[in-house]
């Protein structure tokens, strides 16, 4: 009976210990975001994310669950640049009132055409750079919302930003390897752009930046036929997106599908990229084999 009183008491402590503490309930509308959340809050969060591995953010569909999620967090995380369209409605059907943080705030947006109108590119996660920023603003508002734990947050954004800083030297290293005029790649939808600028690549599409975007016969000729004159080998698809124009294209021009790329969504846990630095470690050895053909 002692032994039995003693593990009760030693319950006791351990639940009312700061380390069993409620945790502050954050959402991440996507999986790339999610995973800078759970590395910068670490054990003192309770994260929700809503478009998951493999998913699609540009088209998502939000269900009454997701809904609720919200309704219940002490703090909301999305990305901006328009890429969560549906969020707003989302936020507003949940009732939520409590803070809505930007992570790419201070990030200088690029724009791109799309449907012959000139729209802001939301992607800014693929240059490492502005990831780093992400987790600084992602950072700052756990802290606000949870001051006790604002020395871990901060311990944690800065090893997060240590590593991502290191990857991006490495994606330089890589990515100088191969001749300037062999840096251009074919991928399903328009996702690199930041990626293209900040590491000297140029990438092409089917489609626009959204995967709603439907590629016209037009455009998707004048793009094989650009293929072909450049005799560019790279082409890849997407972990979330439809390989069937990719597919047309690789028949039509004899181009090598060059692998799978992940650019709006993480692989599942234990998969290729199931954290946003394994998305570049996959990405890049990938692009390089793929850019050496061309």
């Amino acid at each position: 009976m002692k032994k039995l009183l003693g593990l009760f008491a030693v319950s006791l402590t351990l639940i009312a210990s700061p380390a069993y503490a409620d945790r502050l309930d954050v959402v991440a509308s996507f999986s790339v975001l999610g995973d800078m959340v759970r590395e910068v809050g670490g054990d003192k969060i309770s994260l929700t994310v809503l478009v998951g591995p493999d998913g699609d953010a540009h088209t998502f569909e939000p269900s009454p669950k997701d809904a609720k999620a919200i309704a219940h967090a002490d703090l909301v995380v999305m990305n901006g640049l328009d890429l969560e369209k549906w969020m707003e409605k989302l936020v507003s059907a949940a009732g939520y009132k409590g803070p809505t943080v930007i992570a790419s705030k201070g990030v200088k947006p690029r724009s791109m055409i799309e449907d012959g109108v000139t729209v802001t590119d939301p992607h800014a996660w693929q240059d490492l750079a502005n990831g780093a920023l992400y987790a600084q603003n992602v950072a700052a508002a756990l802290e606000k919302a949870d001051p006790q734990d604002a020395a871990t947050f901060q311990a944690n954004a800065s090893k997060l930003s240590k590593e991502l800083a290191d990857l991006d030297q490495w994606v330089h290293r890589e990515i100088n390897a191969v001749p300037p005029s062999k840096r251009k790649v074919i991928t399903t939808h328009d996702a690199f752009g930041y990626f293209g600028a900040a590491y000297g690549v140029t990438f092409m599409a089917p489609e626009g930046f959204s995967t709603e975007a439907e590629p016209g016969a037009r455009g998707l000729a004048k793009l094989i036929d650009q293929i072909k004159e450049e005799k560019i080998k790279a082409l890849f698809i997407e972990n979330m997106t439809d390989p069937r124009v990719i597919q047309t294209i690789a028949k039509e021009t004899g181009a090598k599908m060059g692998g799978e790329l992940y650019s709006d969504a993480l692989s599942k846990p234990g998969g290729a990229a199931s954290t946003y630095p394994d998305m570049f470690r996959n990405n890049v050895p990938k692009l390089v084999a793929a850019m050496m053909k061309n």
